[in-house]
């Protein structure tokens, strides 16, 4: 059995996907765009320029996209996010403010739990979308 994350592009998010996982990529080790496949011309669901079904990897783990320019009711939610823990204050700190920044969104501020340094599961912790609405969480670890 094989579980993948799997990301689809809709509604303001759709035409974004190519940009997304080339920023994403470019911001994680051993990280790359594996294929891509697009939408045939006259194909239901997509144009030309649209990833009908895609493959990458950020730091070693699978991730599969698509985008769609049907109208769906749903697109992404906080509710599902990317977890990144790591031992580095420097590294979680420089992924956290690409992310968040140029039209991303801060949802908890990449902080020590009210400077008392500890929310109860690490040191640091903080919760961010970034501009494509892709929520990520990050936690300084021991």
């Amino acid at each position: 059995m094989q579980i993948t994350t799997f990301l689809t592009f809709v509604g303001d998010q759709c035409g974004k996907a190519t940009e997304a996982i080339k920023f994403y990529t470019s911001l994680f080790p051993n990280s790359e765009i594996k294929n891509i496949i697009n939408y045939a011309e006259g194909e239901p669901g997509g144009t030309p320029e649209l990833i009908k079904h895609g493959t990458f990897t950020l730091n070693g783990i699978d991730y599969m996209v698509s985008e769609s320019n049907y109208n769906h009711a749903w697109s992404f939610s906080p509710g599902v996010s990317l977890f990144i823990s790591d031992n580095s204050e420097t590294l979680i700190q420089s992924l956290f403010d690409k992310l968040s920044s140029n039209g991303g969104q801060v949802m908890v501020p990449l902080d020590d739990y009210k400077g008392e340094g500890d929310y109860g599961f690490g040191k640091k912790f903080g919760w961010c979308a970034d501009k494509y609405g892709i929520s990520w969480q990050f936690l300084l670890s021991e």
